[in-house]
């Protein structure tokens, strides 16, 4: 799968704002964010490669992309493969990821855990 650019989110509202509400919360400020280690690139790049293996096996059997159980909120987050595969790579790029708007109504059926695409993907793959 090819490079995805940045732009494939939803541009940030607050871009530039100096009355961003998100200024006023607590922790580091964006330009004070640790760059990846090594290893976490290394882990970034991995998942990208995965996930275009998981999509491709998947993606045709009616799966729209993978949920997320949310330790923070402790809800399931749902993402599509490209917002996924976008994210993933401004992670890789800008090491942060900018806060998205969630899936609209989705249908937990069409959704699967990054474990069940891994089994998946090892199963399939095994059979070749």
């Amino acid at each position: 799968m090819g490079r995805v650019s940045p732009d494939a989110l939803p541009p940030d509202p607050f871009a530039g704002d100096p009355h961003d509400p998100a200024l006023s919360l607590d922790g580091p400020e964006t330009g004070d964010q640790d760059a990846l280690t090594e290893a976490e690139r290394d882990e970034v790049v991995a998942d990208l490669a995965d996930l275009a293996v998981y999509q491709a096996l998947l993606e045709g059997r009616g799966v729209r992309g993978i949920v997320v159980d949310c330790g923070d909120c402790g809800e399931q987050h749902f993402h599509e493969w490209s917002l996924l595969r976008a994210s993933l790579q401004q992670l890789l790029d800008e090491g942060q990821m900018r806060p998205h708007e969630p899936a609209f109504d989705p249908d937990p059926a069409s959704y699967v855990t990054w474990e069940y695409c891994r089994g998946y993907a090892d199963a399939v793959l095994s059979d070749t």
